[in-house]
């Protein structure tokens, strides 16, 4: 086993690995940008050591600057977590080249499949079914047109080294090709430093199946089971289960075969995963639930973020076999060592407003408190009076819970959301409670996009002022509990009161707002009902419009970004863009006026 390992990486994930090097006896060293100071993955660390400033590039994403941290601490290996480099072959060859063990898999297997083309050439070549697609990459609008007019509405266009939804968009008709194609460019340059981007016929409601192997350096490869991710929002998953409901043993065995095939065709070793969509709509008539068909889509060639409902149904630490593999000490496991018992349901707890379409809603979280009690567990890289930050990706802690069967997992999981405490911003923890008592859930026939087209969210209230849009921050506000007749209860509070009227005492959030610099909730006038204002604090992508167009309610005004994915920021009302409020490149603050759109003539 190594003797110390860099964790290149932050959050709950950092934390899990830096967890895994402690339970093996090995040195952990962490890395953090100025933004991460104070971080919980950084205090936990053996050791821990600053690489630059917020932005990804300059810290996360600087490879040279990662390198020296580890010959400066001694390390043999450098653990990528998921995210950031973890899927970087450039990466993966260059801690080789350095002398240091890369834990995951070869440089070649990474750029095989980081490349989605090449990813669906190896599908193929293992005799694999992939969706029909183009086989080049283009960044001509035309062609894409062409394509769509060739196989039909809707197209998926999808980065070539995307992952996670992030540079992928779903085009309806051949009018929105054009614009369609220049957001997932740009969401995937800047996600993962490419914007080659490539078409796939566009599945209407498939389920999202994935299967995890393991592979050691002696070729031993195994799987361990399926889970399934198909609730998703934007194309990216919001609760994942193992196993799958409602999955025959024909058919996970089938599609364990086709990973296992993928997997070898590469020289896979080490964690990955490989994802496939299930078309339960295009089964044979008449035929057994074993003949579904389905397609592969993709391998992840790192741990997941979803790999703990698998560790909690199969007993196997992911994260230490992946050292233990890396290391030389074998995989210590065998296809028939791998059991399937009882069933796992992870809720990944994002920093977004479910109420106005999963908005961002990055901020100071002022009480967390985790949920306990057998088989819970709460993995997060946040605590009470953490500030979650604009700079990355939204999600802030994953929980999951283990029940003997899909029935008592969903029972715990309502239990275990219930008990947690998130306070200070907007998160999708009332989006899970409402997913936990959802009849299509239950019942195991959701889809890929059932969220966004088939549920009903109307009943999911805005959670507080923060979603609101109309100021520069949010009215001050706290949880106060009182007695009536007798019987507890808890309300929120706002204004003087939650400023320290009333004999209350302070809000803890606006006194750290203040502390920070934030400008006060009534520096500014309410914007007008003319003014479109910023829904989240972002970065201005483009404006689709200029002064003097006309505009309709819904047309595209501008493009922010935040916490790393594209927004469309629409029309509030029909009228003439009488001005533009910012460029291209500049950062807003939530409340922030974009343009004003008044009456026409």
């Amino acid at each position: 086993m190594f003797d110390a390992v860099l964790v290149a990486n932050r959050g709950e994930i950092a934390i899990r690995v830096l967890r895994a090097c402690r339970e093996l006896g090995v040195r952990s060293v962490a890395v953090y940008s100025e933004v991460d100071r104070d971080a919980p993955h950084v205090r936990l660390a053996d050791e821990a050591y600053l690489l630059g400033p917020a932005p990804a590039a300059e810290s996360y994403l600087n490879i040279d600057r990662i390198l020296s941290v580890a010959h400066a601490a001694g390390v043999d290996a450098i653990h990528p977590g998921y995210g950031f480099l973890s899927e970087n072959a450039d990466f993966a060859e260059a801690v080789a080249a350095a002398g240091l063990t890369f834990v995951g898999p070869p440089a070649e297997a990474i750029r095989r499949m980081g490349d989605k083309l090449s990813a669906r050439a190896v599908a193929l070549a293992a005799g694999v079914p992939v969706v029909p697609g183009t086989l080049e990459p283009t960044d001509d609008p035309e062609v894409a047109i062409a394509f769509g007019d060739e196989h039909g509405y809707p197209v998926a266009v999808k980065a070539m080294f995307g992952g996670g939804g992030r540079g992928m968009k779903v085009v309806r008709d051949a009018e929105q090709m054009r614009e369609a194609l220049e957001a997932a460019q740009r969401e995937a340059k800047a996600a993962f430093g490419r914007g080659e981007c490539y078409l796939e016929r566009y599945l209407e409601r498939p389920r999202h199946i994935e299967i995890q192997v393991l592979g050691d350096l002696d070729g031993t490869l195994i799987h361990l089971g399926e889970r399934d991710c198909s609730l998703q929002r934007r194309h990216q998953k919001l609760v994942e289960e193992a196993p799958a409901a409602g999955i025959t043993q024909g058919l996970r065995d089938r599609i364990g075969r086709a990973a296992i095939e993928v997997a070898r065709e590469m020289g896979y070793f080490n964690a990955g995963t490989c994802e496939f969509l299930l078309d339960p709509s295009a089964a044979p008539s008449g035929g057994a639930d074993d003949d579904v068909p389905f397609y592969f889509l993709e391998m992840n060639t790192r741990l997941q973020v979803e790999h703990p409902v698998t560790e909690m149904v199969t007993g196997v630490d992911l994260a230490q076999a992946q050292l233990r593999i890396a290391s030389g000490d074998g995989m210590g496991l065998t296809q028939d060592d791998v059991v399937l018992t009882g069933h796992a349901i992870e809720a990944r707890i994002n920093a977004e407003e479910p109420a106005t379409n999963f908005l961002p809603t990055p901020g100071l979280i002022t009480k967390l408190v985790p949920p306990q009690g057998p088989w819970v567990r709460f993995d997060t890289g946040a605590e009470s009076d953490y500030e979650v930050p604009r700079d990355y990706d939204s999600m802030i802690a994953k929980l999951i819970v283990w029940g003997a069967d899909r029935p008592a997992a969903i029972a715990r999981m309502r239990r275990a959301l219930d008990e947690l405490v998130l306070e200070g911003i907007p998160t999708t923890v009332t989006f899970h409670a409402l997913a936990m008592r959802n009849e299509q859930f239950a019942a195991g026939e959701h889809a890929t996009s059932s969220v966004e087209r088939e549920w009903d969210l109307s009943s999911l209230a805005p959670q507080g002022p923060a979603t609101a849009g109309t100021g520069d921050d949010p009215e001050p506000s706290r949880e106060v509990t009182v007695e009536v007749d007798g019987k507890r209860l808890g309300v929120r509070v706002f204004g003087e009161l939650a400023a320290g009227g009333g004999g209350g005492g302070g809000s803890r959030t606006a006194t750290k707002r203040r502390s920070r610099g934030g400008a006060s909730g009534t520096a500014r006038a309410a914007a007008s009902s003319e003014d479109l204002v910023a829904p989240m604090q972002g970065t201005v992508v483009k404006y689709a419009v200029a002064e003097g167009d006309t505009v309709a309610a819904g047309d595209l005004v501008a493009v922010l970004e935040a916490m790393k994915m594209e927004n469309n920021i629409t029309a509030h009302r029909d009228g003439t863009v009488t001005s533009v409020g910012y460029a291209a490149g500049d950062v807003v603050e939530s409340g922030a006026v974009l343009a004003r759109i008044e009456d026409a003539g």
